[in-house]
């Protein structure tokens, strides 16, 4: 064991991801074209970048005051971070099923041992899968996505890390404006910053979105899990995007979203509800620029022993899509989804939003603790519908231990929200991984189709 002169505090994001009504695991599923072997798994891990970093190798503490702190160990038993499943474990209709299955298990009642650092992988070569299992605390999504990626190698060059694309900042083109121009993009990222801030204090207080059958509420982050996939093409998902001039993937996302919600919604429910019906997303921001893996690499070279400059820096960010169907007797346009989203991230992308959010979670945190921040997000949750991701995942093919990926998909452990959508591309493929509360929404299989059908309308529609 590490001395505990050396501990370090958790940052505030570490803190947030720790406590019992935020507490957060991020499970990422690689399908392979063979099983992956317990040996080779071992030698891949030790030879990766993804140890050197202090955080996989230290344990949580927490002293007399409840505070958390990182221990660094003294020497990492990678082998007890491994996991072989040598028999099936489950039984279903195809390997994605049993796997989705076994996720969804793990979302809801599968803590990792707080006894040693917080990562495991889950060997599962009856299914040709493996489960990579990551605690929130350890870093945000993008970080620990990139670093998680140098475990593995390009398929085309097994001696070089797979690429992916860092995010561009969405205020880039203010530097390109008139000097009207600029004042009056300040002005309104004012107002719409002070009309989003105002909102976001109301839903952690009482505002909550209508009562439907995809809704969920305080509790339903204990209730048994349901995870399905829905897939869609980058390249239709660009051809949408092309449809509406500057449009991005985010737009075509929320698009397709909203639709699918929509159709869902005409299916299973029994009253009609009014249109333009709000439903409410939670999606968590991250604030500092996307790190490629040669950013990680320095970093890692540089910082390796203080862990400088990692953990979480993410912001809150509400975006609604509205229930729109048989208006006059007839359906909206496919491309109207998209427009009507596209026109919500424009305003979103000018506030500074998830930025204050931040900032009021940390003023929280340092004045009445973690336990109140987590409560604060808790009950936006809540009074919300639904949380979604979308994460930018390798452009190439890649490999773990020579042995080609076939698929890349996350999740987290559940939350108050009957829906949780976490979209991750690869290689020309976006797959959504939906995680539902099955007692609210006992058949996800729809709920997948009725966005995948969302996408192909839209790109009829664009054609």
């Amino acid at each position: 064991m590490g001395n505990e002169n050396d501990d370090e505090p958790l940052s505030p994001g570490g803190r947030f991801f720790v406590q019992p009504a935020t507490h957060q695991i991020i499970n990422c599923a690689l399908g392979l074209e063979q099983p992956l072997g317990f040996d080779a798994t071992r030698t891949v891990v030790s030879n990766s970048l993804m140890i050197k970093h202090p955080r996989f190798s230290s344990i949580l503490v927490t002293d007399d005051h409840d505070r958390e702190y990182w221990r660094k160990i003294d020497q990492l038993d990678i082998d007890r971070h491994i996991i072989l499943r040598s028999d099936p474990v489950g039984e279903g209709d195809s390997d994605e099923a049993v796997i989705n299955d076994y996720l969804a298990h793990l979302s809801v009642s599968s803590p990792l041992d707080t006894g040693k650092p917080l990562w495991e992988i889950h060997l599962l070569p009856a299914h040709k899968c493996v489960v990579l299992r990551i605690h929130h605390a350890l870093g945000d999504g993008i970080s620990i996505m990139s670093l998680m990626l140098t475990l593995t190698r390009k398929l085309d060059d097994p001696e070089e890390t797979p690429t992916i694309e860092p995010l561009v900042s969405s205020t880039r083109r203010i530097r390109e404006l008139g000097t009207l121009g600029r004042i009056w993009k300040v002005l309104k990222t004012i107002w719409f910053t002070l009309i989003y801030l105002f909102e976001f204090i109301m839903r952690g207080l009482w505002v909550k979105d209508g009562r439907t059958v995809v809704r969920g509420g305080e509790g339903v982050e204990l209730w048994p899990r349901k995870l399905v996939t829905a897939k869609f093409s980058l390249e239709d998902m660009k051809r949408v995007k092309n449809a509406v001039i500057n449009a991005t993937i985010n737009d075509v996302l929320f698009g397709v979203i909203s639709l699918g919600l929509s159709k869902y919604l005409s299916k299973r429910s029994s009253e009609s509800l009014p249109e333009g019906l709000r439903i409410t997303g939670v999606a968590m921001v991250n604030l500092r620029p996307s790190p490629g893996l040669q950013d990680i690499k320095e970093l890692m070279k540089k910082n390796a022993a203080a862990g400088s400059g990692w953990g979480n820096k993410v912001g809150i960010m509400l975006l609604p899509v509205y229930y729109h169907r048989n208006r006059n007797g007839c359906d909206p346009h496919p491309l109207e989804y998209l427009n009507r989203a596209k026109m919500m991230i424009d305003r979103k992308k000018l506030s500074i939003e998830a930025f204050l959010s931040h900032k009021i979670g940390y003023f929280i945190m340092n004045f009445f603790g973690a336990k109140a921040a987590s409560l604060l997000n808790y009950r936006v949750l809540c009074n919300t519908t639904f949380t979604i991701s979308n994460i930018v995942g390798p452009r190439e093919e890649m490999t773990i231990a020579g042995i080609p990926v076939t698929y890349l998909r996350t999740t987290s452990s559940s939350l108050s929200h009957a829906i949780t959508m976490h979209m991750v591309s690869y290689s020309g493929k976006a797959d959504m991984q939906i995680l539902v509360a099955k007692d609210l929404i006992p058949d996800p299989d729809d709920l997948a189709k009725c966005f995948e059908d969302a996408l192909l309308e839209m790109k009829k529609a664009s054609l």
